[in-house]
């Protein structure tokens, strides 16, 4: 039986109760700049276990090691030129790295899923890195949801998700970025895009003057999250590249609308974003389509968004969560 969950807004006890109860195995959900994370111990591996059990995540899905700068991931993961390129021009940030996984490294391997490679991510939200220099071990942090459904950007959407699995939730409001990290696979000649984030293809692909090539999605064995066919799933019906309300529906959709996009005939407009700015509708997605997934709504509509820059990243996670749902989405 879970404790009763403990919601703190940001304090420096807060801070200390949080790193303490990381170093005593336990769980707590904190905010990134990208969205909540369910840290753990990832050194502990009853700790990272219960990670798994309260999202319900399948354990072949690797998680994220997080860490307050690189020399710190650099204990762990053998960095080459060009992940040092990388973690210069985009770290502390929405980038995550899969590299080699140091031999004496003592991550746990449930945290890998004995993978010998590990993903490692400096976060730029101040909390997240306040909190890793006080616990001064790397934690695990996946999203802090269960496994498949909506990511969370707020600490509500946490408890909502999770409140009857975990103890405590550090609060630090809502989350600027809104989109999980990029993840850029480095364990090969090649440099491998295995999920998009706000990091772009081609802001790799300059820094580092070479092709970036993107990931098929892995149902079986994926070398990072996020490369699950069906993923980041509302419980109603999702609708892509929506340009009218569906007659089937009887005018009972809600639309998540962005830019210069048609209203007429859904029961409700949700914005991404008004203006077709693609940062904004990052920001606001996952909120959205938590607001959206309510019982009196046949289905969620989702407007088109143009292919390119963020709209990249928006649209992945679209696709993921209109897919059909599978076995181990937690439906």
């Amino acid at each position: 039986m879970s404790p009763a969950l403990t919601i703190r807004p940001y304090s420096e006890g807060a801070l200390s109760q949080a790193a303490a109860k990381l170093r005593a195995g336990e769980l707590v959900a904190f905010p990134t700049e990208t969205v909540y994370g369910l840290g753990a111990d990832a050194t502990n591996a009853d700790a990272v276990a219960g990670i798994y059990a309260a999202k319900k995540r399948p354990s072949f899905n690797p998680l994220i090691s997080h860490f307050p700068d690189r020399d710190s991931a650099a204990k762990h993961a053998k960095f080459d030129a060009r992940a040092d390129k990388l973690a210069e021009a985009f770290w502390p940030g929405a980038l995550t790295l899969v590299l080699p996984r140091n031999a004496d490294s003592d991550v746990c391997d449930l945290v890998t899923a004995g993978l010998p490679s590990i993903a490692v991510r400096v976060p730029a939200h101040p909390m997240a890195r306040e909190l890793l220099r006080a616990v001064g071990r790397p934690v695990a942090a996946p999203s802090a949801n269960r496994s498949g459904k909506i990511s969370p950007t707020t600490a509500g959407h946490v408890a909502g998700s999770l409140g009857d699995a975990i103890g405590m939730i550090l609060d630090g409001g809502p989350c600027g970025v809104g989109l999980e990290s990029t993840v850029i696979d480095l364990t090969t000649d090649r440099v491998v895009m295995l999920r998009p984030g706000g990091v772009t293809a081609d802001q790799v692909s300059k820094l580092l003057g070479t092709e970036v090539i993107m990931a098929e999605s892995d149902d079986t064995a994926p070398k990072s999250p996020g490369m699950l066919t069906s993923h980041y799933a509302p419980g109603l019906p999702v609708r892509l590249e929506a340009t009218n309300a569906d007659p089937a529906k009887h005018g009972h959709e809600v639309l998540l609308g962005f830019g210069d996009c048609n209203t007429k005939g859904f029961d409700a407009v949700l914005w991404l974003s008004k203006t077709g700015d693609d940062i904004e509708a990052a920001a606001n997605l996952f909120a959205k389509l938590h607001e959206a997934d309510q019982s009196h709504f046949a289905g969620i509509a989702i407007a088109p968004i143009p292919d390119h820059g963020l709209g990249i990243a928006i649209n992945d996670r679209l696709k993921r969560a209109s897919a059909p749902r599978a076995p181990h989405d937690g439906k």
